[in-house]
């Protein structure tokens, strides 16, 4: 089988780490990468012994696939011109800004018969893959991802920025409908919201509660669930995963503690495997534009509750 060509549209903070995932794969071609800083685009096609291009028609008109990482404001017009000339795409989240985009693009991938896939990439962290068996009638979810002030991503909302991620979790765990939600949130150093806490209620029962901030001393990410017999701890950063359930032993109830053995890989490494399989074998995407619209909804309800505080 001859190797699919492959392109990486945006290769900023996160896009030359595609761009060097794609570069060491055997069965894809790095064809190119684009982007709009010349200087950036050349030191990555440099780095990676690729092509850089300038106006990314071109560099579509090569490939058979890309990697899109731009900034959220240029989403739908970046990946309405790749699902058109019916290339796979691979978008990092939020999958765009408006519902309405996201539903075009949908339909476009739809039309185009093509891998539609978003950059959702807590999904492929291996604490996570390893808890998800587990995780089973959550009660109440709590997480909490913090990281330090950085200048990239501030042009949108930190629940678009970082708690999307979680939001994104949180729906793939709770097989119920959401029934209320509840936000607060401030800027601090952007004109964006730089924390945000969500209190996400559930027709189940199951309650959320997600605290996103990008102006924190230390980055944390950890995502917690509590159950009606064990409770679960996920560190995405370190990805280890602590289980702790209640046993019974002599007739008494105690808590018995377990760090899970978790098989350590890169996130984006898995993420990136899995969305060459999906266009190789013919094959939906892990992480669907469906399920990815389902959390930019969430998302847009968490600012709207905050705007109108």
């Amino acid at each position: 089988m001859s190797k699919l060509a492959i392109g990486v549209i945006g290769v900023g903070y996160l896009g030359q780490h595609h761009a060097r995932i794609y570069s060491s794969i055997d069965r894809v071609n790095l064809v190119g990468v684009c982007d709009t800083s010349i200087s950036q685009g050349k030191e990555i096609a440099e780095r990676y012994k690729t092509t850089y291009y300038k106006e990314r028609g071109k560099l579509l008109e090569n490939v058979d696939a890309v990697s899109v990482a731009v900034p959220t404001p240029l989403h739908y017009d970046v990946a309405k011109d790749v699902l058109l000339l019916k290339k796979h795409l691979l978008l990092e989240k939020p999958i765009a800004e408006k519902l309405s985009q996201a539903e075009e693009l949908i339909k476009f991938a739809e039309e185009k018969k093509v891998v539609f896939q978003i950059g959702h990439i807590e999904r492929f962290n291996p604490a996570v893959i390893i808890s998800l068996p587990l995780i089973k009638s959550p009660l109440f979810i709590e997480s909490h991802r913090l990281s330090p002030f950085k200048k990239r991503g501030v042009d949108v909302p930190v629940i678009y920025d970082l708690m999307v991620h979680d939001i994104d979790i949180v729906l793939s765990s709770v097989e119920s409908k959401i029934k209320k939600i509840e936000a607060v949130g401030v800027p601090v150093l952007s004109k964006e919201f730089d924390i945000a806490n969500a209190r996400i209620e559930f027709e189940n029962g199951t309650i959320a509660n997600l605290t996103t901030s990008r102006v924190s001393k230390e980055k944390m990410r950890k995502i917690r669930f509590f159950q009606k017999d064990s409770y679960i701890s996920i560190n995405y950063l370190d990805r280890s995963v602590e289980y702790y359930k209640r046993v019974y032993k002599n007739g008494e109830p105690y808590i018995d503690r377990e760090e899970l053995d978790v098989v350590d890989a890169e996130p984006l490494r898995l993420e990136i495997e899995s969305f060459i399989s999906s266009i190789k074998n013919e094959t939906p995407p892990k992480v669907s534009a469906d399920e990815a619209k389902e959390a930019l909804f969430v998302a847009n309800k968490i600012v709207k509750k905050i705007t109108e505080r």
